[in-house]
């Protein structure tokens, strides 16, 4: 089979490798569709810990599939069954894990990041991902390219789900890419008033026909922006979908009084530690969090927003290629061409 093998930094190769085996316990999932992201990306321009030229890693973590063939002892799956997959596995022993956690738990395993992934005709899952319930049957009505882009929907959701959205909040999300758009897209759904700042003018622009009802800005002066379209009042919400220290540091002036504020986008190492006024999170009560990755939970709730039609998603996948044709593909996602890109098989 073909698969888009990781070997070191700025080193990716669509090269032919055995279609996997499988035991008695675990499945052969022939890949649907798989969308690359940012972390895709950075992994293929910064490398990845412990992939070289002896030791490569299939890359491809957002994605779904048609089971293929399953072992003797696994129950429920059966061949033809079509799945979204929640690509990150836990141990499932400890504290995180036993809480609904397992993308916290710190031997955590996940497709694509420490384990052969999606971009590949087939994809073997092992025992622990069906025994903890990563992969869903497809819903009716939602395409398999809907289902990849379920998974950094979920993660947006993740993040969401700390900062108490309530109708009538005003709401920033700062980065323009896929995330920036999820982001936007549950913001809105909770009713808040959203805006969106980048500093590409054609991605705010696509991001303003993708959602006609949120208010973009581009330029300077964010600050008058934020007085002016909050009445004088400042943000209720904050999320900053963008690995930029300057962006972190810099929303908190722009909050309200007991205002959210999300760091989703992390920071390269070499960029930290980002300094921030302190004195704006004492006197303004602020509250600052994070988040990465998702849940399973998380996963399905947001898979029946999109099975229900409260999340659209189909309008975010904006190219679409071959496996053979996915070189292309992570070049132009690398240079911010539209915004979500998906390999279809």
């Amino acid at each position: 089979m073909k698969a888009l093998r990781l070997y070191g930094k700025n080193d990716i190769r669509l090269v032919d490798i055995p279609v996997p085996e499988i035991t008695e316990e675990e499945i052969l999932l022939k890949t649907d569709a798989a969308a690359i992201c940012g972390t895709d990306i950075r992994m293929w321009r910064n490398g990845a810990q412990g992939v070289d030229e002896e030791h490569p890693l299939t890359l491809g973590h957002e994605l779904s599939g048609t089971v293929a063939k399953v072992g003797e002892k696994v129950p429920f799956y059966k061949e033809g069954m079509r799945l979204a997959m929640q690509p990150n596995i836990g141990c499932g022993l400890c504290d995180m894990c036993v809480n609904g956690k397992p993308h916290l738990c710190a031997e955590y395993k996940a497709f694509g990041i420490n384990m052969d992934g999606a971009f590949a005709e087939y994809i073997r899952i092992p025992s622990k991902a069906i025994r903890q319930g990563n992969m869903m049957v497809l819903p009716k009505g939602v395409s398999p390219q809907e289902a990849a882009v379920t998974e950094p929907l979920s993660c947006a959701y993740n993040g969401f789900s700390k900062c108490s959205v309530r109708p009538g909040d005003f709401a920033l999300v700062v980065g323009a890419g896929p995330i920036g758009v999820m982001h936007a897209k549950l913001l809105h759904m909770a009713g808040a008033v959203v805006f969106m700042n980048d500093l590409s003018e054609e991605r705010l622009a696509a991001c303003k026909q993708l959602m006609p009802y949120i208010t973009v800005y581009h330029g300077g002066a964010l600050q008058d922006f934020v007085r002016e379209h909050t009445f004088g009042r400042g943000l209720d919400i904050a999320v900053t979908a963008c690995p930029v220290p300057q962006v972190q540091a810099s929303v908190l002036q722009l909050m309200a009084y007991g205002g959210r504020v999300l760091f989703f986008g992390g920071i390269p190492e070499d960029k930290q530690p980002v300094a921030v006024n302190t004195n704006l999170i004492h006197y303004k009560e602020l509250y600052i969090t994070g988040s990465t990755r998702s849940s399973i939970g998380q996963f399905r709730k947001v898979l029946e927003f999109v099975s229900q039609g409260i999340i659209e998603v189909k309008s975010i996948v904006t190219h679409t290629y071959s496996l053979d044709q996915v070189l292309e593909g992570f070049e132009n996602a690398a240079c911010a061409k539209g915004i979500k890109h998906v390999v279809v098989f």
